[in-house]
């Protein structure tokens, strides 16, 4: 499969006043591959760097050194962006807005024509199980409802790549199930998603392969069941292993 995210010892550092050099090193050296039909997760500690790299690839912040290309093309052109779609942890939407008028708004940003839009709006809303709610305000719907019309909203331009920060962060436990089963939908129609997550469960369920990060460096990178094998351990315990994380009482 050809490879359609990609960075080289990619580093990013921000000003800091809490570190005595005056910078803080939020990605180190990363090197990540990611192919074209796979689902990727990219797993790590809060503040482990996994947001850093997503705000890299979506030309938010400017990489400190090394490179990141998406489809070939550095991430610092802004044609890299055409063919993404993007999810982000938190959703800040007009609440007076319905799904569909959001929806349409997004269709017209991205030029995309009345009929086509309809088409599309429709589909997503069936994609999503929020065809009975298409015409509510999202003011009224809920933390797992608002999440999924945030999937709609990165679908609408038919991305290739879909990028999603902490797609199920919040969510109860019927929420997260929805969602996993949108990204499985979308893998079937051959859609690359790489999303982050600290939800060890959806990793393992929905994952072709993963990346566990920390500290901005990358701990290890494989199938799940390539990974537990090679460490021989379940995917939790691998986890917590590499990120150094040591239960108390346990020397």
């Amino acid at each position: 499969m050809s490879v359609i995210l990609k960075t080289e010892k990619l580093r990013v550092e921000y000003a800091s006043r809490e570190s005595r050099s005056g910078t803080k090193v939020a990605l180190n050296g990363l090197d990540l591959e990611v192919r074209a039909g796979e689902v990727f997760g990219y797993l790590g500690p809060n503040g482990a760097g996994k947001t850093t790299t997503m705000n890299v690839l979506l030309g938010f912040v400017h990489a400190t050194g090394g490179e990141a290309r998406l489809f070939g093309v550095d991430v610092r052109e802004p044609i890299a962006r055409q063919r993404i779609g993007y999810l982000p942890e938190l959703t800040y939407y007009y609440k007076f807005l319905t799904a569909e008028e959001l929806l349409r708004f997004y269709a017209r940003i991205f030029g995309i024509p009345r009929g086509e839009a309809d088409r599309r709006i429709d589909s997503l809303l069936k994609l999503v199980e929020l065809e009975h709610a298409r015409s509510r305000p999202i003011k009224t719907y809920s933390k797992g409802m608002q999440q999924r019309v945030g999937l709609a909203q990165a679908l609408i331009n038919n991305p290739d790549l879909l990028i999603l920060d902490e797609p199920t962060s919040g969510l109860d436990p019927l929420g997260r199930m929805k969602v996993r089963e949108i990204i499985q939908r979308l893998k079937s129609e051959g859609k690359t998603v790489f999303f982050s997550s600290h939800e060890l469960g959806e990793a393992e369920s929905v994952c072709d392969r993963v990346a566990i990060i920390c500290q901005g460096e990358l701990k290890a990178v494989g199938k799940v069941s390539d990974l537990v094998a090679q460490y021989q351990c379940d995917l939790e315990k691998l986890f917590l292993k590499l990120i150094g994380y040591q239960p108390q009482g346990v020397s």
